[in-house]
């Protein structure tokens, strides 16, 4: 009797009584395996510490940033068809669609907001990689052209950032017309002579790459940014060729002359709302020239 109540009562409590702990409470740095805690992860901007690794931003994180804090305007986008191959692989499309939903709280992979940047109102975009790959379909386009018109129909810049593995191949043909569908938009915001401006971040590949994400008038990269067409592993098989130390990475990128700058999340709202005033040649754009690199200063 004493063995029931001593020993096996208290474990039967500590059992039932036992506290789920949160897996997602620590981050691996990939850089250096260093274990990062969650909380201070999201205070510094998803950015560890010590290592400088730029971790992905989800979209409304990424906005809640931009515009310094949730006081922004989410613009509304319009429905499209969600399933329209009908298409079906190991599981259905439309079940993908409705967990990828689930997961990320958005309609699709990409969110367009309106806010005020350092005293600059702009529109701006962001692809969240965590939805599907943050693959480009008929919504996803959608939403790009519809950030686009917004920003040309209120004279305000347009701010993209760029996260994507490419064309969504569930949607087939319609995901590769939303290429030069978003490449006409942007052209639309060229003549109305607002400024077009692209962070690309990790990872930007695919038919992302080849339309809207290297249209910019400037084109920003975050630190270690992986960002071409398609993979290097891919070209390695392709030109049976070992590539280059750090080939397609923002810094090779931006040695290379593909981008022209690479610039930390720390530092982004200034220097987009700078390059905001300087290309809409703002009177007091004459200030801010002097805080970028040379290569802008031109």
């Amino acid at each position: 009797m004493n063995w029931i109540n001593n020993v096996v009562r208290p474990k039967i409590r500590s059992l039932l009584n036992k506290r789920e702990v949160r897996e997602n409470l620590w981050v691996k740095c990939p850089e250096t395996g260093e274990m990062v805690y969650v909380r201070d992860l999201v205070k510094n901007h998803y950015v560890i510490e010590h290592s400088g690794y730029h971790m992905r931003m989800k979209a409304r994180d990424r906005l809640n940033y931009l515009f310094g804090g949730p006081d922004w305007e989410e613009i509304p986008l319009p429905e499209v068809t969600s399933d329209p191959l009908r298409f079906r692989d190991e599981r259905r499309y439309t079940e993908r669609l409705k967990d990828a939903r689930a997961k990320t709280g958005l309609r699709d992979s990409v969110l367009i907001g309106a806010g005020v940047v350092e005293g600059v109102p702009l529109v701006a975009g962001v692809q969240d990689f965590e939805f599907m790959g943050g693959s480009l379909g008929m919504a996803a386009g959608e939403a790009v052209i519809t950030g686009l018109m917004t920003a040309r129909d209120r004279e305000q810049p347009f701010v993209m950032f760029a996260a994507s593995g490419g064309a969504r191949m569930q949607e087939g043909i319609l995901s590769l017309m939303q290429m030069p569908r978003t490449t006409a938009a942007v052209q639309a915001l060229r003549e109305a002579k607002q400024p077009y401006i692209v962070v690309l971040t990790n990872p930007t590949t695919g038919g992302v790459t080849a339309s809207y994400a290297m249209l910019g008038d400037i084109h920003l990269a975050e630190p270690g940014a992986l960002i071409g067409f398609a993979g290097p592993r891919v070209i390695e098989q392709t030109i049976r060729e070992k590539l280059p130390a750090g080939f397609q990475k923002a810094e090779y990128l931006l040695e290379h002359g593909m981008v022209d700058m690479v610039v930390h999340r720390h530092d982004q709202r200034q220097v987009i709302a700078r390059l905001c005033r300087l290309l809409r040649s703002d009177r007091s754009a004459a200030n801010d020239t002097a805080a970028l690199p040379a290569a802008l200063q031109a």
